[in-house]
């Protein structure tokens, strides 16, 4: 089934805004973001529905939903894509926020554990918004966007949580793969790669002695502020930033640079 270029272009106000793992961190600050530019989100959350729904009402605007999913379950997904798109009246972004980052050393982890931890972040970090983005655009207008967060893991790799790493890994080729496919239709995909961001998934690696050689790692001496984040994600969904389709974007603070 092909997308949905639905009547007249993305408007650069007003637009239907998907954001998963919207109830906190990063996610958050993406929904705050898009509020505050007079645009309607759907929250996702998985197990957080006070938290969603006590967003949902703090933010500026109306039309605002909180929707629900376990984004393992590829059936709840599409259930909740739809869901999303029937409140927003359609869709015109989708950001792939939501992840998990569970420490699993090979030579300290059992094999079972070992097979766990794998389905758990390829089917959560990779999986989940390969589903996603088949199920939102056959909702997304022309002129859509979908932003992928990352991270500088799937460069620098994650020894302590390596199926974290390959899994963004695999998000970024995904990406970049979506977005030769879907620039015929009118539709951009962009990614973000944050390193170490405060967030309440970070906030036991943050805590010192390891906090404080974490935030060294940036000459800024110091770790991302979700915002920080968010402000990227906002620029690569605008009408504007169709031209960085493909792209993946370093939001690192010079803690890791690549070539």
């Amino acid at each position: 089934m092909a997308p949905v270029a639905q009547n007249g272009p993305m408007r650069s106000s007003s637009r239907a805004v998907l954001v998963t793992g919207g109830s906190r961190g990063i996610g958050r600050a993406v929904v705050a973001a898009f509020a505050a530019d007079g645009d309607r989100v759907a929250v996702h959350h998985r197990d957080s529905a006070e938290l969603a729904g006590q967003l949902r009402d703090s933010l500026p605007g109306a039309g605002h939903t909180v929707v629900q999913a376990d984004l393992t379950d590829p059936a709840a997904v599409q259930t909740m894509v739809d869901t999303a798109a029937a409140a927003l009246g359609g869709l015109d972004v989708l950001v792939n926020n939501a992840g998990v980052f569970r420490s699993h050393p090979i030579l300290d982890t059992s094999y079972q554990d070992w097979q766990r931890e794998w389905r758990l972040a390829l089917e959560t970090n990779l999986l989940a918004a390969a589903n996603l983005t088949w199920c939102a655009v056959r909702h997304m207008r022309k002129g859509g966007r979908v932003v992928n967060v990352s991270s500088r893991g799937a460069f620098r790799g994650e020894p302590q949580a390596p199926a974290y790493g390959a899994s963004k890994a695999g998000l970024n080729a995904l990406g970049q793969s979506l977005a030769v496919a879907l620039a015929p239709h009118g539709i951009a995909v962009a990614t973000v790669a944050p390193g170490f961001v405060a967030t309440d998934m970070t906030n036991e690696h943050l805590k010192p002695p390891r906090g404080d050689a974490i935030r060294a790692q940036s000459p800024f001496g110091r770790v991302a502020r979700p915002d920080e984040i968010a402000e990227a994600v906002r620029w690569l969904a605008s009408p504007g930033a169709q031209w960085a389709s493909g792209t993946i974007v370093d939001l690192n603070g010079a803690s890791y640079l690549r070539t």
